[in-house]
């Protein structure tokens, strides 16, 4: 009990920092598209976020090593806080994409301090529990924080200032916390090769989910509000989309560690992609369905990539798991840089649902691929294979996350 309450604080930074990110996230997409920016310009939104968070994976540690875990984070929020202020201030979609960059540098920086402290308080009996825990925090936080858009007007500059206000209560259970600082953050590398050899499936679809994800991530919003859906109900959208994908990992995962997870990528991409195809052909009318078809889009597609995290790390070992974990992450993200770009074009041209047409070649692709490696190489048995974990099917977790992980324990 003393460990839980020691991480609580922790916890309640969290929930703070995204229920600040998924409200700013949100918020975006719709006051850019009332100003009249161009789906491409809204894509970009999503395509420097994402390159700013992989910026911060890979270069925060080196600020946090330098001025400490506390001031690190202070800078992190702090500097999350003022963007979110200007771009109330200042609407330009040119100030905004870069704006954008800093954003996701701030929420990687944010998010590797919180899950490098809460692993330095978890024991090896509480660890299992405190990821548990961490993840319910960030599906509750980070839907919460959209549906938050609904109780302002878009247009006026008070949702950005509570989306900066919420930055700035992250700070304060931090800044009260008497737990002790953890130990300097260590740099995440990447090997390509090294990844790819230990397996091609998961490298190439967790690049192909990133794109599908980055895609409904960022311009799924836009969707809604070109389909004549209200505001509050493309959060309630966005937010089923979350809830579906966090509800149906465990199922998913259950059946990946009876089977070889291959099948299983394979099935549910191809299910995913079906949804996708159907809503790009027949573009759903009515708020109702719409989100319907969001919902059982989301509960397919958010299984997918800890699915080939697991896959990956069945044939990985022990002392390897947060290595090739974080190494799948950072592919992932490379895929969220990519998806947007590609889905506002074809919007740009076409109507709405042509955002599923995007993530449905993607899904597709990862289907034919895994069906292919599993002639290549042989299942893992059942007895060998990891046991499945869940993980946020938003970009909010950073490589610090997978050492909460009970199976990062032979590592430390």
């Amino acid at each position: 009990m003393r460990i839980y309450v020691q991480v609580l604080a922790l916890l309640f930074g969290t929930t703070f920092l995204l229920m600040g990110s998924g409200l700013h996230g949100l918020l975006l997409p719709l006051r850019g598209g009332a100003e009249g920016f161009s789906v491409t310009s809204l894509g970009l939104l999503g395509t420097t976020w994402a390159g700013g968070f992989v910026a911060g994976c890979l270069f925060a540690p080196r600020l946090v090593r330098r001025v400490g875990h506390v001031r690190a984070f202070g800078i992190f929020a702090a500097s999350a806080a003022i963007i979110a202020l200007l771009s109330g201030i200042y609407v330009d979609v040119t100030t905004w994409i870069v704006l954008r960059t800093f954003t996701g540098f701030s929420m990687a920086g944010a998010f590797m301090v919180i899950e490098s402290w809460l692993n330095e308080r978890a024991s090896n009996e509480s660890r299992g529990k405190i990821f548990g825990l961490y993840m319910m925090v960030n599906y509750g936080a980070t839907v919460t924080g959209q549906m938050l858009v609904s109780a302002g007007d878009i247009r006026s500059d008070h949702l950005f200032m509570f989306a900066g206000i919420f930055f700035c209560l992250s700070l304060i259970p931090i800044a009260i916390s008497t737990a002790s600082s953890p130990k300097p953050l260590t740099e995440v590398q990447l090997d390509l090769k090294a990844l790819f050899r230990n397996s091609p499936a998961a490298f190439v679809g967790c690049i192909l989910v990133g794109i599908a994800n980055g895609a409904w991530g960022t311009l799924g919003a836009v969707y809604g509000a070109k389909s004549g859906i209200s505001n509050t109900q493309i959060a309630l959208m966005m937010s089923a989309t979350i809830a579906a994908g966090a509800l149906m990992q465990i199922p998913v995962g259950r059946i990946s560690d009876l089977i070889d997870r291959r099948y299983v990528l394979a099935g549910t991409a191809t299910l995913a992609a079906t949804v996708g195809l159907l809503t790009f052909l027949f573009s759903p009318q009515g708020s109702a369905l719409i989100i319907i078809s969001a919902a059982c889009y989301g509960a397919l597609a958010y299984t997918l990539y800890p699915v080939a995290v697991a896959h990956a790390n069945d044939h990985a070992t022990s002392e390897n798991f947060v290595k090739i974990s974080s190494g799948l992450l950072l592919l992932y993200g490379f895929g969220t840089m990519l998806g947007p770009l590609l889905a506002a074009t074809l919007m740009d041209f076409f109507w709405p649902s042509a955002l599923f047409a995007i993530t449905a070649v993607s899904h597709i692709s990862i289907a034919v691929y895994v069906l292919f490696r599993s002639r290549v190489r042989k299942s893992v048995p059942r007895q060998e294979k990891d046991q499945f974990s869940t993980i946020s099917p938003e970009r909010s977790a950073t490589p610090e996350a997978f050492k909460l992980d009970p199976r990062a324990d032979a590592e430390g």
